[in-house]
């Protein structure tokens, strides 16, 4: 039933990252790859054996876990300042204009711009692949805006002049590392070693998180949309294919339009089928969409504080989202659990939920605490794509199109300049010369990019955040 998704929830320092470092390895040696946000900078320990300390063995004592075997979990890391792990990149083109809008965070009209500058690149099978792509792209359909207009709808320039204002934002964060190829693909995530066990991909997110949380949230929206639109539907199987955890899952939910919040609730109602297990992480349930929390089937609450009116409800809240138990007053306990404590409801053989147990968490095998820099690096130099994503790569896109186009349109415009002069025609009046809006350059732009799109047009299909969606 894992892959019926699950929540883990509680205040700061009840224990949410040990509980989340247990269920990954546990997955992981059940053959699961999985996918872990790193937000504190302490999940890397999963990498390596834990310590046995005096208070360790206590608790597998008290667990029923006498001796403890401790080891770590195969795992790669994965940043995308490309500083604490493999460069992480993504192609504009895969990331898809939903999720680029809400990542620049444009407003409707700003979004529907972003999205016809995907069409008119699709359709010209001009490739998106960095920022500077992008850039070009926008400029080039804020100069010919007047010619695509009956085709694809006005533009507005004070629209192109919003989004290239954002993109300054992003690239001040770090987003013009963040673009690029090679991409990392999905393949990539989906490993195993070789006694069998599920590789753990562990996210250094925490500059990111820090500095550019929306970019870290919508980069775990772009993940659970590919794994919805490439993994093939699997029915019901006895253990997942794929697990995904959203730690700080709130901020996925943050400023979201109700289009992207239906297609967030799609996903995971549906991906479940395609064995993917998807886990939430935050500190109180009501921090996730009704919608979305009624599909999670594993519940862990670790304590809740209820120091305000706000607090108090929370609480209320948390407990009601369990099935009761006539032994345990749910309210009452929430606020009572120690560190490593939790209420626990998971879901039986017949997919109905447990009733609510209060329970410790056993200690995990692996280390808790962050691996040092030396272990960091040895365990990357170690790893299948060691080399793979290290230096970027800037092929031919639209940006390299475009700049050739221009080039060429300025050669013929110096020749024509340099013939005899009496091989000109006549001058034409200042009335007549004033009422042409286009430019040699831009013509020729113009008529370029039409004879391209001819020769080169292609089937594009997009999936519900609006990523590339790959034929299989």
């Amino acid at each position: 039933m894992a892959n019926r998704h699950g929540l883990i929830a509680g205040a700061t320092g009840t224990g949410k990252t040990v509980t989340l470092q247990v269920l990954a390895q546990a997955l992981s040696d059940l053959g699961v790859p999985v996918f872990v946000p790193d937000i504190k900078g302490d999940l890397s320990g999963i990498s390596a054996a834990g310590d046995a300390s005096e208070r360790l063995s206590e608790r597998a004592r008290r667990v029923g876990l006498d001796p403890l075997e401790l080891r770590g979990a195969p795992s790669v890391f994965w940043d995308p300042l490309g500083e604490q792990g493999h460069p992480l990149r993504l192609t504009i083109a895969g990331f898809g204009p939903v999720l680029l809008s809400r990542l620049l965070n444009l407003n409707d009209t700003q979004t529907g711009v972003i999205q016809l500058v995907f069409r008119v690149a699709d359709d010209r099978g001009w490739l998106l692949l960095d920022l500077k792509d992008l850039r070009a792209m926008l400029a080039w359909v804020h100069e010919n805006r007047r010619t695509l207009g009956p085709q694809y709808g006005n533009v507005s320039p004070a629209s192109i002049g919003a989004i290239q204002r954002a993109l300054l934002t992003l690239e001040a964060q770090g987003g013009d590392g963040f673009f690029g190829e090679p991409a990392v693909t999905l393949d990539d995530f989906l490993q195993t070693d070789a006694d069998g066990r599920g590789v753990v991909n562990i996210l250094h997110a925490e500059h990111l998180y820090r500095n550019s949380p929306l970019v870290y949230s919508t980069l775990l929206l772009w993940l659970m949309s590919e794994l919805f639109e490439q993994m093939p539907e699997v029915g019901d199987p006895d253990r997942p294919r794929f697990a995904l955890f959203l730690d700080e899952a709130h901020l996925l939910f943050n400023g979201r339009s109700r289009q992207l919040s239906e297609r967030i609730e799609q996903v995971v109602r549906l991906i479940r089928s395609k064995g993917v297990g998807i886990y939430f992480i935050t500190q109180s349930p009501s921090d996730v969409p009704d919608a979305v929390l009624g599909q999670l089937g594993n519940r862990i609450q670790h304590a809740l504080r209820a120091y305000t009116p706000r607090d108090q409800r929370a609480v209320r809240v948390a407990a009601q989202t369990f099935r009761p138990n006539p032994a345990l007053d749910t309210e009452q306990v929430i606020t009572e659990l120690g560190v490593g404590e939790a209420l626990v409801s998971v879901l039986d053989d017949r997919g109905s939920p447990t009733p609510v147990e209060r329970t410790l968490i056993r200690p995990p095998s692996s280390r808790m605490g962050p691996l040092q820099a030396e272990e960091r690096q040895e365990r990357m130099r170690g790893s299948v794509l060691a080399g793979v994503y290290d230096e970027p790569v800037d092929r031919d896109s639209a940006y390299e199109i475009l700049k050739q186009q221009a080039e060429a349109a300025l050669d013929a415009q110096q020749t024509a300049t340099v013939r005899p002069q009496q091989e000109r025609p006549a001058r034409a009046p200042a009335k007549q010369r004033g009422a042409r809006s286009d430019s040699v350059i831009t013509a020729t732009v113009k008529s370029t990019a039409r004879s391209i799109g001819a020769q080169i047009g292609r089937e594009v299909m997009r999936g519900l955040l609006g990523s590339l969606s790959r034929r299989r």
